[in-house]
């Protein structure tokens, strides 16, 4: 047998075990990521602490909860940016607020919302469309550390000309800068965006419902998961959404040929916004 399949057979058998070890002694489970980017990340974590094996890193994690933590940034750290791809937002200014000015009250869920800058854009599309100010943002993410960032809404002054172009592309017409207060080398957004937001853990692996809402949007998080973890996950949201409320994926994400496809009509296919119709 080749040297390097038998070297990827046996690092597949670390990884499971690896991942046996991990679910047992903490709770979180990844057994059903998809294995390309499990050993992909796994690997960047290993070189970045200077390991030399996925053994030597499992006895690490199964006895430094330290390790544990920087592990669980490694899986489901997800790159992001204010108002990022702009029509995204543009298609639920357009297509999606009409429909949620006739609740009284407005219940939001982003799942997987990293270190917040998703959340921050919605809370400022909702500002901006008057319907802020009764609407509520459950953000969620498995990943402590970065909830804490969210939460603090604390971001580089550098991005703000980055996000100041995605949000007048997105159809923003206010300036970017009413959303923060500019401190030195940081942009410190509003309190008055945060008081409708509620940051809390969430595994979307191994967590249940916790509400309906009238919009759900999770977006880049599918693709980390296998087909069954995906189709579990999509029954968790679709449970979540409740009846002609919305759902949102990421752009390389769809409902097409899943389970809860006959649940939603597109509201937008090149966006992935969905409508929940059964």
């Amino acid at each position: 047998m080749n040297k390097t399949i038998e070297q990827d057979k046996a690092e597949n058998i670390e990884i499971k075990l690896l991942l046996e070890g991990v679910y047992e002694q903490y709770g979180y489970d990844f057994r059903e990521y998809s294995s390309e980017s499990l050993r992909r990340r796994i690997r960047e974590l290993i070189r970045h602490e200077g390991l030399t094996s996925v053994s030597v890193l499992q006895n690490e994690l199964l006895r430094n909860p330290d390790f544990m933590d920087r592990l669980v940034l490694q899986l489901s750290v997800n790159i992001t940016s204010m108002f990022r791809d702009p029509e995204y937002f543009a298609s639920i200014r357009n297509k999606i607020i009409p429909r949620l000015r006739t609740y009284p009250f407005i219940r939001i869920w982003i799942a997987g919302c990293g270190s917040g800058e998703e959340v921050y854009s919605l809370a400022i599309l909702l500002e901006e469309e008057g319907l802020l100010s009764h609407s509520r943002i459950y953000a969620t993410d498995i990943n402590d550390v970065v909830l804490k960032q969210a939460k603090e809404g604390i971001y580089p002054i550098g991005k703000m000309q980055e996000y100041s172009t995605n949000y007048q592309k997105s159809g923003g017409s206010r300036s970017f800068s009413e959303f923060y207060t500019a401190n030195y080398d940081r942009a410190v957004f509003r309190q008055s965006l945060k008081e409708h937001i509620v940051f809390a853990q969430h595994n979307l692996v191994t967590d249940g419902p916790f509400n309906t809402f009238n919009l759900v949007l999770c977006r880049n998080v599918l693709i980390y998961f296998n087909d069954a973890l995906t189709e579990r996950v999509l029954r968790l949201l679709q449970t979540s959404v409740e009846m002609f409320g919305f759902l949102g994926l990421g752009v390389k994400e769809s409902l097409q040929f899943t389970q809860v496809e006959k649940d939603f009509e597109v509201v937008d296919s090149t966006n992935k916004l969905y409508k929940k119709i059964r």
